[in-house]
């Protein structure tokens, strides 16, 4: 496992940025085993709520803050935090203010996806260890900024990724690694998700207890509307990046993976709204293709709404082909494999998960990725991290150049050592955004 994966990250690092592999200095604030470690969540009405619960799993951590723009949902939380452990814990609008606070170690991002770079970066900046939820970044440029923060400030940032740290799926790899698919030249990632017409529910003032400015953070202000808080943000380009940057982050990350790839060269895709005359901006479905010449791969990428069949088993997952058979990854953490034209079944591997729930699979779930996340944070040791910035940077990136190709309909070429187009000044403009003044991502992290 360690083997493949500083093999991804040497292969996806770009010119210039060999700094990145500079030797782990160990800080003083290292934290030793008997250390507790305080914790502050951003973002907790969706997926804070695991953050929270897969935190205080941990030994020996203590979530001490919850911060979101909206005071409603912090005192829901707050009141269920105290019900369910009989701690307090203090709450907390304004993100700036936990980045001040002295006594916060660790800081976990579970906010819009618009707000994901430029807090983690100000964490880098305060001196706090972060988990950052997928996708890592709102845009190519950003992650980027993501990755030199890191570096620079020398902090731990494990993106949620949460297979990376799952043993089934790590022995898939390694599988593919030993050839036992043969030469693996295809990876097909699946986004089959149950997505529903959303309606248009119009503008209306901002409700009382939300500070929307800080909702809105780094992304053009917008007349508020239920359509964008909370969660359907997803589905509109200045917030989201469609289903391919929400669930489809674990699988961009995979085919990436599995392949052993970085960023792609040639890039188109297609598709549109076909279901539902919603306020979504977003396709409902999607298909996009990333090709690798030099590397004679190539990756498939599906993204559909609504009734549909499984390929192979899988309706979120991924497949890969090789010239002796194919492996197909279902969910997060099961693999099965297929063998010769006549399909006979291989290997198989799964971690064992015995109910539906994503925080019940061992090491491959959220409690296993934070697990993760908090030894690496222990020790100070960036090397021990199965989801590091890189993936953050990377694993999103795949998404985005998707995204750019579909909305500027037209077949892509790429400089994965630039990390920009090549002669296309149009979709450059893309790789970026305008920041609003005091949400802007810094040039020089």
């Amino acid at each position: 496992m360690e083997e493949s994966r500083r093999s991804f990250i040497k292969k996806t690092a770009v010119a210039g940025s060999a700094a990145i592999f500079a030797p782990t200095i160990i800080s003083a604030s290292a934290f030793g085993a008997n250390d507790r470690i305080k914790a502050a969540v951003l973002g907790v009405n969706g997926r804070g709520k695991n953050h929270i619960s897969s935190l205080m799993n941990q030994d020996n951590v203590q979530v001490v803050t919850l911060c979101d723009p909206d005071m409603n949902i912090l005192k829901e939380r707050q009141k269920t935090f105290k019900e369910k452990y009989n701690k307090e814990v203090a709450l907390e609008q304004d993100l700036r203010r936990v980045m001040d606070d002295k006594d916060i170690d660790v800081i976990s991002i579970a906010a819009p996806n618009h707000w994901h770079a430029l807090a983690t970066i100000w964490a880098c900046q305060a001196g706090k260890d972060v988990y950052v939820e997928k996708p890592g970044s709102h845009n190519i440029w950003e992650g980027r900024k993501m990755v030199e923060a890191a570096q620079k400030y020398d902090r731990i940032v494990q993106h949620g990724v949460q297979l990376r740290s799952s043993p089934a799926i790590n022995e898939a790899i390694n599988l593919m690694r030993d050839g036992y698919i043969g030469k693996v030249y295809m990876a097909r990632g699946l986004v089959f998700r149950w997505r529903a017409d959303i309606g248009d529910k119009g503008f209306e003032p901002v409700p009382e207890g939300l500070d929307y400015d800080l909702w809105t953070g780094p992304a053009p202000k917008r007349p508020f509307t239920r359509n964008l808080v909370h969660y359907n943000w997803h589905w509109n380009w200045d917030y989201g990046n469609g289903d391919v940057g929400n669930q489809g982050i674990h699988e961009t990350d995979l085919c990436m993976w599995g392949l052993d790839v970085g960023l792609p060269t040639k890039i188109t895709a297609m598709g549109g709204k076909f279901l539902w005359n919603d306020s979504k901006e977003t396709p409902e479905v999607l298909s996009s293709v990333y090709k690798y010449p030099d590397e004679g791969k190539i990756i498939q990428f599906e993204v559909r709404p609504w009734c549909t069949n499984t390929e192979d088993g899988a309706t979120v997952g991924n497949i890969f082909y090789g010239d002796k058979g194919i492996l197909v990854v279902e969910g997060y953490d099961k693999y099965k494999t297929y063998l010769g034209q006549d399909r006979t079944p291989g290997q198989s591997g799964s971690d064992g998960a015995t109910s539906g729930s994503e925080m019940d699979r061992g090491d491959g779930g959220t409690d296993g990725h934070f697990k993760n996340f908090i030894s690496a944070v222990r020790a100070h040791d960036k090397t021990i991290l199965t989801g590091p910035v890189e993936t953050a940077h990377l694993s999103s990136g795949l998404a985005h150049l998707g995204n750019i190709a579909y909305r500027l309909d037209r077949v892509l070429t790429f400089n994965p050592q630039s990390e920009t187009f090549v002669n296309d000044p149009e979709a450059d403009q893309m790789l970026t955004r305008n920041y609003r003044k005091g949400f802007e991502v810094p040039e020089n992290v």
